[in-house]
C-alpha cells in the first residue's frame, strides 16, 4: 500500500511516517539519503521477522560508539548519567528500508505506542546511514536524547513509563513496483458458485477478524502496563531517557510502499553500572578504591626503638 513519507530537504536525511505519512530528516550529515514513511492504514497480522544479521544500530555518546555486552540472551550499554546520546542505524540492503524505531517504547518521532507496524518510520536509502539524536518536534526541529533517572524521563513525562530502559529498531524492505503488463493467455475464470469463491471470502473475513482482536487485545495490555506502572515507585538508580535540548532537524514528506513482513530487528538494553552488575553483565568488582590494597599490605613490626609522637 502507498504512504505518503517525508524526504529530507537536503542530501541528508532520515526519514520517519504517522498514519498515513512518513517524513524524513535533514539537519546531521550522517543521515545520508534516509527518507521517514507511513504504517499502511489496513490491519497486518503480526509475523516473525526474517533475520538480517548485517542490521545494525549503535548508541554513540560524544560521537563515538558505546561498548556493547552480550548477556542474559540480550545486548546491553552502558548508561552515562546526563550524556546525550544518538541512534546510528545502517541498512545493508540494496533497496530503501523503514525502521520503526522506539526509545522507552515511545516512537521517537511522535512518542506514540503503536504495533511495530502501525509506527512511524524513518526510511534509510540502500546502503545509507542515518543518525537520530533526539525526539521529533516538528518538520524542522527536535530535542536530544541523554541518559537521566525514571522520574526525569520523557517517558514519565507523558505517563507512559512501562517500557524504560531499551531501544528497539525493526525494518522494513520498500515493496518493489509492480512489472509492466504484458499480454497473457486467456484462461477460463472459475464459474459463479464455485466452491473455491465462497472459501476464500470467508477466509477474509475470518482473518480480518482476528486481525481486530489482536489488535484490541494488545491496546489492553498496554492500557494495563501504564496504569501498572503509574503506580510504581521510581527509582534513580535505573536509566532512562530525557527529552534534552532543541536542535535543527528538518524533514520532509515522502511516498514509500513496505512489505508487510519486517526484515530484521535489533533490541538494546542500557542500564546504569550498578545495575548492569546487580543484572550479572558486569562482574562484581573484587578490589576497592585503593583501600583494601593498603589494608593488605599492612605489617606487624617495624624497625622502630620507640612510639613516636601522634
Amino acid at each position: 500500500m502507498m504512504r505518503k513519507t517525508l524526504t529530507s530537504l537536503v542530501i541528508a536525511a532520515s526519514v520517519m511516517a504517522v498514519g498515513a505519512f512518513a517524513v524524513t530528516g535533514r539537519g546531521d550529515a550522517n543521515n545520508a539519503d534516509a527518507e521517514p514513511l507511513a504504517p499502511v492504514q489496513r490491519k497486518v497480522r503480526e509475523v516473525a521477522p526474517i533475520r538480517y544479521d548485517r542490521f545494525e544500530m549503535d548508541v554513540l555518546v560524544d560521537g563515538r560508539p558505546v561498548e556493547e555486552y552480550d548477556a542474559r540472551g540480550r545486548r546491553y550499554v552502558e548508561a552515562v548519567k546526563g550524556a546525550e546520546y544518538e541512534l546510528r542505524i545502517r541498512n545493508p540492503l540494496p533497496v530503501r528500508v523503514a525502521v520503526a524505531l522506539s526509545v522507552d517504547g515511545l516512537n521517537t518521532i511522535d512518542a506514540r505506542r503503536t504495533t511495530r507496524w502501525d509506527a512511524s518510520k524513518w526510511v534509510i536509502g540502500p546502503y545509507q546511514t542515518i543518525t537520530i539524536s533526539g525526539w521529533q518536534m516538528s518538520t524542522e526541529r527536535a530535542r536530544r536524547f541523554y541518559f537521566t533517572s525514571e522520574q526525569d524521563s520523557y517517558a514519565a513525562k507523558l505517563g507512559r513509563s512501562s517500557d524504560l530502559g531499551v531501544i528497539s529498531a525493526v525494518f522494513y524492505r520498500e515493496r518493489p513496483a509492480p512489472e509492466r503488463w504484458r499480454p497473457q493467455p486467456v484462461t477460463p475464470s472459475p464459474r459463479r458458485g464455485s466452491e473455491d469463491a465462497p472459501r476464500s471470502r470467508n477466509e477474509s473475513r475470518d482473518n480480518s477478524g482476528s486481525d481486530r482482536a489482536s489488535s484490541q487485545d494488545g491496546i489492553e495490555r498496554h492500557k494495563s502496563q501504564e496504569q501498572g506502572a503509574a503506580s510504581r515507585a521510581r527509582d534513580d538508580d535505573y536509566a532512562a531517557t530525557g527529552i534534552g535540548r532543541s536542535v535543527n532537524h528538518d524533514v520532509t514528506w515522502v511516498d514509500l510502499t513496505l512489505e508487510p513482513r519486517p526484515v530484521g530487528e535489533v533490541l538494546v538494553r542500557y542500564e546504569y553500572y550498578d545495575a548492569l552488575v546487580r543484572l550479572g553483565v558486569f562482574p562484581r568488582p573484587r578490589h576497592d578504591s585503593g583501600g583494601l590494597r593498603r589494608r593488605e599490605n599492612a605489617r606487624g613490626f617495624e624497625d622502630q626503638r620507640f612510639s613516636p609522637e601522634p
